[in-house]
């Protein structure tokens, strides 16, 4: 099959907490370094990798570092990857909204990218004239898009407010228009990033019915990044693993499917090496109902390990549960405050159980807490954990969502099912 996109050595870098990307004195030392001296960017050799975790060593990150693959033409691909992985950057770089770093990106054909809900939309302008509009920035003349027209709006099912100006469209309707233009625009290269997500079951099924149509019965080339792993698995032939900006892995799509889950599942697992501390955190893991990835739907079973090397009075374990943006969704622990007596030497097992349908899709991130009555004796704080929640089959709704999360914040005794001591 001939190529329809190659990526050569592409790079991206942004520089952090300026809307520039630039500076008069960054760019005058550049323009001595290249121009001048004939020395290479020195901008190009500094930057951290792409990790929003952690605190920033430098001033300039590395969204992308040297992503060189091709695609073939009428391949499906799904882009897969934590977020911050790098995976819509790579789309937009495809898509020319922004221009790499370094390297050099080649496709043959039109693109159609739907990048993010209403892209390209004019909210003043009514559905139908923004069909119209981006069939012109396609390249096809208002004859073609006159004849997909009734083809276009039967798809988008949005026939009622097709003479609506789009700003009064819910978010659901602004992508299903948006899929339905950039689908039946005749793009060689279909560009789809995460936004079925915001549309309902029936439309997901037709859009990924169409992205099949579109790739094994039109030839054409579809990119496809999602969270979703079974809508991956059912579309995609090729799968690329994105971690921290750089290709971890590529091959068919299962295999970069279970590439990614077992990425995932190292990080499930906390581990501390053995010390000399009073009360310490030896092992925190998380796993999901069935064992596998964790879904939506999972039940959620987070085990932990606490090494007492002394006695202690009023043993206190358990953990804050924090979104990806770093707000308090909930917190459960256990004491023994009922018990009043001192906590002998041994190691401790607690186990909590965090019931299905409470985390949407997303990261999350668990803080634990392991310490005496007193504060006298303190777990280090570091004790971190960090997972991914796939959508699954199934999407659910968040009950701890982010915008009442602090309201949400509320303890949950429930959720330990057993304390006990093992030696």
């Amino acid at each position: 099959m001939p190529t329809a996109i190659e990526f050569n050595n592409i790079s991206k870098q942004y520089r952090l907490g300026l809307v520039s990307t630039r500076t008069l004195s960054h760019d005058l030392n550049r323009w001595w370094q290249t121009a001048i001296l004939h020395k290479e960017d020195p901008y190009l050799k500094v930057g951290s990798i792409n990790d929003r975790s952690k605190a920033a060593d430098s001033e300039y990150v590395w969204a992308l570092r040297d992503i060189d693959f091709n695609v073939e033409q009428g391949d499906v691909v799904g882009i897969i990857g934590k977020n911050g992985a790098g995976k819509s950057t790579l789309l937009k770089l495809l898509s020319r909204v922004t221009g790499p770093t370094t390297g050099t990106i080649k496709a043959k054909g039109r693109i159609g990218s739907l990048l993010e809900v209403g892209t390209g939309f004019h909210a003043e302008m009514t559905g139908r004239e923004n069909i119209y509009m981006n069939g012109a920035i396609l390249g096809m003349t208002k004859a073609e898009i006159t004849r997909k027209l009734d083809e276009i709006v039967d798809f988008s099912g949005c026939e009622r407010y097709i003479d609506t100006p789009v700003k009064r469209y819910s978010s659901g309707m602004m992508v299903r228009l948006g899929f339905a233009v950039a689908a039946h625009l005749d793009p060689e290269i279909l560009v789809v990033d995460e936004v079925l997500a915001v549309g309902d079951a029936e439309f997901q099924k037709k859009a990924i019915g169409k992205m099949q149509d579109v790739s094994k019965g039109e030839g054409r080339t579809v990119l496809f990044v999602s969270h979703n792993m079974a809508s991956v698995q059912q579309l995609c032939k090729t799968g690329v693993v994105l971690d921290q900006g750089r290709v971890a892995f590529m091959g068919s799509a299962g295999e970069a499917i279970n590439y990614y889950l077992q990425d995932n599942e190292k990080r499930l697992t906390y581990k501390d090496v053995p010390n000399d501390d009073p009360i310490q955190l030896l092992e925190a893991q998380l796993v999901s109902s069935d064992g596998q990835m964790v879904e939506s739907s999972s039940e959620l079973t987070l085990r932990m390990l606490v090494c007492v090397r002394r006695k202690i009075k009023y043993l206190v374990m358990g953990f804050n549960l924090y979104s990806s943006y770093g707000y308090p969704i909930a917190r459960a622990d256990f004491n023994d405050y009922d018990r009043l007596h001192t906590v002998s030497e041994g190691t401790y097992e607690i186990i909590f159980k965090i019931p299905p349908h409470t985390l949407a899709t997303g990261e999350y991130r668990i803080i634990f807490d392991v310490a005496d009555i007193d504060v006298k004796n303190y777990a280090k704080k570091n004790s971190v954990l960090t997972f991914d929640v796939a959508s699954g089959e199934t999407r659910i709704g968040n009950v701890f969502n982010e915008v009442n999360a602090l309201k949400c914040s509320v303890f949950h005794q429930k959720w330990l099912q057993e304390y006990h001591k093992l030696n």
